[in-house]
């Protein structure tokens, strides 16, 4: 992770992957469905303050003067685009922020794997080596409250999500975590597919009369 000693260009550093990691979810078909999907990235210069993608803007067309700059009060700033934002990704994303200083971004979006699965009340589970990457690391946040508008609800999925890299949210979808947004948006994409091979492999073992073999513990951590 570069670092610099302007912190103005910090935060064109980040806008820049910001607004790259959006276009990476539009080209992989994300959020081609409405509204419900947003990245949010920590600002440098005010930390209590983070960047937001506007409402309804293209996923595919974002560039970095579109984002928006929000208060923890999710006041649009001057300082980036004076455009609405999406209010239940505010509620969300800002009480993650305020109870994880350690994160620098975080990334929510609605896929079709994730919508289904996250119906079935379940973890992920260590059937593959990939999967193995959230192996005892996500957390499962079983209520939904319908569209998270209220503060009150964020920071139960906040407290739920803890310290790992995500959380699955009860028919809802995933939200990854972590330093970079660069990183927080590879999270999404590889829990996405993983979470895509188990309804696949769960699906197979249903039709054969069986179930899927499970790594172990040891080396589900170890791996």
């Amino acid at each position: 992770i570069p670092t610099f000693s302007n912190p103005l260009d910090e935060r064109a550093f980040r806008k820049m992957h910001h607004a790259a990691a959006i276009r990476w979810l539009g080209v992989n078909g994300y959020n081609n469905e409405g509204a419900g999907g947003h990245i949010t990235v920590r600002d440098p210069i005010k930390p209590d303050h983070f960047w937001i993608n506007p409402f309804c803007k293209s996923f595919r067309h974002m560039k970095p003067e579109d984002l928006c700059l929000v208060d923890e009060e999710g006041i649009v700033q001057p300082e980036g685009n004076m455009h609405a934002i999406n209010p239940a990704g505010f509620a969300i994303h800002a009480a993650v922020h305020q109870a994880r200083p350690d994160v620098i971004a975080a990334v929510h979006c609605h896929s079709l794997p994730t919508k289904a699965f996250s119906s079935l009340g379940c973890k992920l589970e260590p059937i593959n080596q990939d999967a193995c990457r959230f192996y005892n690391d996500h957390a499962m946040y079983d209520n939904f409250g319908g569209i998270v508008l209220a503060h009150e609800e964020g920071r139960r999925i906040a407290k739920a999500l803890g310290n790992k890299k995500a959380v699955i949210l009860q028919s809802h979808g995933i939200l990854t975590v972590a330093k970079t947004v660069d990183a927080a948006t590879y999270l999404f994409g590889a829990m996405d597919r993983c979470i895509e091979a188990q309804l696949m492999a769960d699906a197979a073992a249903g039709g054969r009369g069986t179930e899927t073999i499970k790594i172990s513990h040891e080396e589900a951590e170890w791996t």
